[in-house]
């Protein structure tokens, strides 16, 4: 059983790590983009998440449109009704874990939403605002 604790905790803590790695590449990628860029920042992340444009596909569409605003509880992907696991890490450990996806979705959303990618800045503060939840 210690084992398994010893093993959860050093996943998490690694997890975490790589997070914060691709968070800090962001901020040099930003700082590039913008030599005045600081912080990202939690308030512009949520006004990010939470606006509405006509996305890619016509139709009014904001993140939460698939997400919700409780990041804590399931939600359903707006055009395909697909269950989506809560993006907050406090009821969903695993979520964010993946660098690999989370590149992957944020490149995608932000096309879906925005018809664009998205900035390193707007990435930074989108996460965030998620982490914060």
């Amino acid at each position: 059983m210690r084992n398994l604790l010893l093993i959860f905790i050093f996943a998490t803590f690694s997890f975490s790590s790589q997070l914060n790695t691709y968070l800090n590449n962001l901020k040099q990628e930003a700082t590039k983009e913008n030599p005045n860029f600081k912080e990202f920042s939690i308030k512009k992340g949520e006004e990010i998440f939470t606006s509405k444009h006509i996305g890619k596909k016509g139709k009014e569409i904001a993140c939460t449109s698939c997400h919700g605003i409780d990041l804590t509880k399931k939600s359903e992907n707006f055009f395909t009704g697909k269950e989506l696991e809560p993006l907050s890490q406090k009821v969903n450990p695993t979520r964010l874990t993946d660098i690999k996806k989370v590149e992957k979705w944020l490149k995608r959303n932000f096309k879906d939403v925005y018809n664009r990618v998205g900035t390193a800045q707007e990435k930074g503060d989108v996460l965030v605002y998620i982490l914060s939840k």
